[in-house]
């Protein structure tokens, strides 16, 4: 397993990150843990959570996820063998009505009784890796092209958020901060605190990234470049989309796309399309759809770790094994020449 150094910090993730957002939903507790074992005695030493998981957030599983990892740390006696990244819920009132009151927002009454929670639930008493699940503001995130030009900004103010942040780390709560579905404005302007005011630095972003949607190369990947700040990507088979599972009216049973049909993001015409194409170069390359698309996001440069989930453990050992795939020029200059033709099909 690769290890690559998160942001600019001292911590060392692997290349892979087992995400765990099914764990409580599709996936049992045991099945969990299954999972779990594999990803650390293959070398996975990265975690991904979320006080909102599993999905889909619903008040009689919120939290579940964490809960599953905290019972796999102390029976595993492994805490120190693990980098532990969560995330604290933005604003939600419309979807997460469960979530504090249904006020759930980026200031310090939120923020300080999430973590605590997740840390109670987690078992630990630090995060490695503390991150804004999306920004407290209006603005472009979870699929949404347009920027939404709100009328009145009634967001809590980003150095107001990292300065609630920087007290966490100074308690020894929290190790490293991050965000998450965030813009480069965002990203720039906590960069820009954290220099100026004395703040807490950023040290990942994490955000979606695909062959279905390589938004993140407009405008993040030169900030990830020049700022030493990495993607941890998200979605890298767009909910499983890449592996060409779903293609010609499939709906394989117990898949997420079979039991949630709402989550849609990846599903699109165009997307299928795209698909499609992903799908046959790979099968023509002798590969596995799914083990391609992972080393494509994989092998890019700014790229910390990329964040893989499984329903199974057929599919986690595949993902994994995805770290062994080597892609050519030739396969590499195929890839966009279908990415020119659907650009960005999935945002």
């Amino acid at each position: 397993m690769e290890y690559r150094t998160l942001g600019n910090s001292d911590i060392r993730v692997s290349a892979l990150c087992l995400g765990s957002m099914t764990w409580g939903e599709q996936n049992t507790e045991a099945e969990a843990h299954k999972q779990l074992n594999y990803a650390l005695d293959q070398g996975i030493n990265f975690l991904d959570t979320a006080e909102m998981y599993p999905v889909p957030a619903r008040a009689q599983t919120q939290g579940a996820t964490e809960s599953i990892i905290g019972h796999w740390l102390k029976q595993r006696n492994c805490r120190d063998r693990i980098i532990l990244a969560t995330k604290v819920a933005g604003p939600g009132r419309d979807w997460l009505t469960h979530f504090r009151g249904g006020n759930n927002r980026l200031d310090r009454a939120n923020i300080e009784s999430a973590v605590d929670e997740s840390l109670r639930r987690l078992q630990t008493d630090y995060i490695d890796y503390y991150q804004l699940h999306w920004p407290d503001r209006q603005t472009n995130y979870f699929g949404k092209l347009g920027y939404p030009w709100p009328e009145q900004d009634n967001s809590i103010p980003l150095e107001e958020t990292l300065q609630v942040l920087a007290d966490l780390v100074r308690a020894g709560k929290v190790r490293e901060v991050g965000v998450s579905n965030e813009t480069p404005w965002g990203v720039m302007r906590c960069l820009c605190l954290a220099e100026t005011r004395g703040l807490p630095r950023i040290q990942g972003i994490q955000n979606p990234y695909s062959l279905l949607n390589r938004s993140f190369e407009i405008g993040l990947a030169e900030i990830s470049h020049r700022e030493k700040l990495g993607l941890l990507a998200y979605s890298p088979l767009g909910f499983g989309v890449l592996s060409g599972k779903y293609l010609n009216g499939q709906h394989p049973a117990k898949a997420r796309l079979t039991l949630f049909p709402d989550y849609n993001r990846y599903s699109n015409a165009q997307a299928q399309a795209a698909t499609q194409a992903y799908v046959k170069l790979a099968r023509d390359h002798g590969l596995d759809p799914a083990q391609m698309a992972l080393a494509f996001v994989s092998s890019r440069p700014f790229v910390t770790s990329n964040i893989i989930g499984a329903t199974s453990m057929e599919q986690l050992r595949s993902n994994i094994a995805s770290q062994e795939i080597q892609l050519t020029e030739e396969l590499l200059a195929a890839i966009d020449r279908i990415h020119k033709r659907y650009t960005n099909p999935a945002p």
